[in-house]
């Protein structure tokens, strides 16, 4: 069941008959690492942890170490019963779960690093917001996580997921695009259409810069993974439509490696570039004690 590309991927999807998540399953029982019951327990593990870092910012707001962000999820729900919300609820939802585990993590709590601590809130961000708007289960979800490690799985082989190596177009666009597979997966889509739908995540964020203010995995990452959340959605509805992405997965991971390489060192988390090296970001980084 091993694979080492989407093609490959999509090859034992379609001479096994069963979906992505089923695919990615087989491989790490197959690998003798986990059996089947220590791998559905880890799913549920990893999903409550998602789901506890998500919610408990809407409850209990908390300023981050670095106090940049804080209170910032819980104002995006207050803000979904408006009058003038724009997003509507699914999306909505999924902006303020996203920000909430962002603000979980840079207040020291437990989360969930799918693939990467500052692009942690993208996946279940997704994933808790079509629960809630779908009535989907948590088994369901777990196929997602399941089906979201194959995507992460293939670009940490065959690219990166890490910000100083090649932007955040490594970080959130990797997640964003773990995202739109499995949303599309647990609505029902083929795997064909999953890694479409990551294809077409990465290519959105393509050239996406690393560029923390003062040095934290705050600002602009809070923000920033609302979009790869927006972006996943986006991407699983075109999908889900059926919409095919002009390139192939595995030639748009390899050109957003090609592209992380070319950004400047600057641009991947140095903090010496982009919103980083605005006269606030460095009046900011100053006040950090960060130079």
């Amino acid at each position: 069941m091993d694979f080492i590309t989407g093609q490959e991927l999509l090859e034992r999807c379609k001479k096994e008959q069963f979906p992505i998540s089923y695919i990615m399953k087989c491989r790490e029982a197959e690998h003798g690492i986990l059996s089947n019951k220590e791998i559905d327990e880890k799913l549920q593990t990893a999903l409550s942890i998602m789901k506890a870092a998500a919610n408990e910012p809407l409850i209990n707001p908390k300023r981050s170490i670095g106090g940049l962000i804080g209170g910032e999820a819980k104002r995006i729900e207050q803000h979904l019963v408006s009058e003038n919300n724009i997003a509507g609820t699914l999306l909505s939802k999924a902006i303020a779960y996203s920000m909430a585990v962002l603000e979980t993590n840079s207040s020291m709590g437990l989360i969930v690093a799918a693939p990467t601590a500052g692009s942690s809130g993208v996946i279940p961000g997704v994933l808790l917001a079509i629960q809630e708007a779908k009535n989907v289960s948590d088994q369901m979800l777990c196929s997602g996580l399941l089906n979201a490690s194959a995507v992460g799985y293939l670009i940490m082989r065959n690219a990166t997921v890490s910000g100083a190596e090649a932007g955040c177009q490594a970080e959130v666009g990797a997640s964003s695009a773990m995202a739109a597979s499995a949303a599309v997966e647990i609505l029902g889509g083929t795997p064909e259409m999953c890694l479409h739908a990551a294809s077409f995540a990465l290519s959105n964020l393509l050239g996406l810069v690393c560029d923390p203010i003062a040095g934290l995995v705050e600002a602009p990452c809070q923000s920033r993974n609302t979009i790869g959340a927006a972006n996943a959605i986006t991407c699983a509805e075109i999908a889900l439509s059926g919409v095919t992405h002009i390139i192939p997965f595995d030639e748009m991971v390899d050109a957003m490696y090609r592209v992380g390489k070319g950004i400047p060192f600057e641009l991947r988390e140095t903090a010496m570039g982009g919103c980083a090296a605005t006269p606030t970001g460095c009046s900011t980084c100053v006040s950090h004690g960060s130079l």
